[in-house]
């Protein structure tokens, strides 16, 4: 089954839809390569969409160990290379609500963050650089 459609509108933008859902997102080219910047660009997404997968993955293994990670909030930079045009790096910083896990719930954060699809997916000279931040 097909996982997602994706409608070209011009002016540099997409339409993207999930087969399943039936949600639509739309992605646009960013400033500095012709376009307007007003939503999400495809290299946006694979930024984000590492944060995401961490931060899912991280959130299965709490369940599983009988702890969470609600309210944990994540910034993410992308960070551009040229020649070719590429994303060289991506920063994700991970603010944990709390700094009450034990070490071992730690471990289990960190081990899972590192395993998730999305991660391993990328390859291996786009640079992870992942910060976890245990707030007081």
């Amino acid at each position: 089954m097909e996982t997602s459609r994706v409608i070209y509108l011009g002016d540099l933008r997409t339409e993207a839809e999930h087969v399943r859902s039936g949600n639509k997102l739309i992605t646009d080219a960013p400033v500095d390569n012709k376009g307007k910047g007003e939503f999400f660009s495809p290299t946006d997404l694979l930024a984000t969409s590492l944060a995401s997968c961490m931060v899912t993955i991280m959130g299965q293994s709490a369940q599983t160990h009988g702890f969470n990670i609600d309210g944990t909030k994540i910034s993410v930079q992308k960070i551009m290379g040229t020649n070719p045009r590429r994303v060289v790096e991506i920063v994700v910083d991970l603010h944990f609500p709390h700094n009450n896990y034990t070490q071992k719930e730690k471990k289990f954060i960190e081990l899972s963050a590192k395993e998730c699809p999305v991660a391993q997916s990328l390859h291996p000279d786009l640079k992870q650089t992942i910060n976890f931040h245990y707030e007081k």
